[in-house]
């Protein structure tokens, strides 16, 4: 018996396709506009308590010890034992996270591995 390939349905690129390009402009936007800012950076440092200055400190905390790069592997790796479209989500957004902030090899990595997932088979339907 002769397995087909894991496929994405249009529908599925779609919502892959928003997710990434969300996924990516908030990283984009936590990068540039809340962790390289000088202005930002020195009034979270003296103490201001926002959403900015939170959402700040723990994207720091977790690129700091590669917490993106290494969910997005994990998750990319099981992504190529059983491909689903709910494993290739979650893999895009952690190693998309990862790719914007700073934990590019662990990522990118991943991402390989994520499309390598595309080349084994689909998972059984009962």
């Amino acid at each position: 018996m002769k397995k087909d390939p894991f496929r994405l349905t249009p529908y599925q690129v779609q919502w892959l396709l928003i997710v990434g390009f969300v996924t990516l402009g908030y990283a984009l936007y936590l990068r540039y506009l809340a962790i390289e800012l000088s202005t930002v950076t020195l009034a979270c440092d003296a103490g201001l308590q926002t959403y900015l200055c939170k959402a700040r400190l723990l994207a720091t905390y977790l690129f700091r010890n590669s917490v993106f790069g290494i969910v997005a592997l994990i998750i990319a790796v099981l992504h190529v034992i059983r491909p689903s479209i709910v494993l290739l989500t979650a893999g895009l957004v952690a190693a998309g996270l990862g790719i914007v902030l700073y934990n590019v090899g662990l990522s990118g990595l991943a991402i390989g591995l994520l499309i390598l997932g595309f080349a084994r088979p689909a998972p059984a339907t009962v």
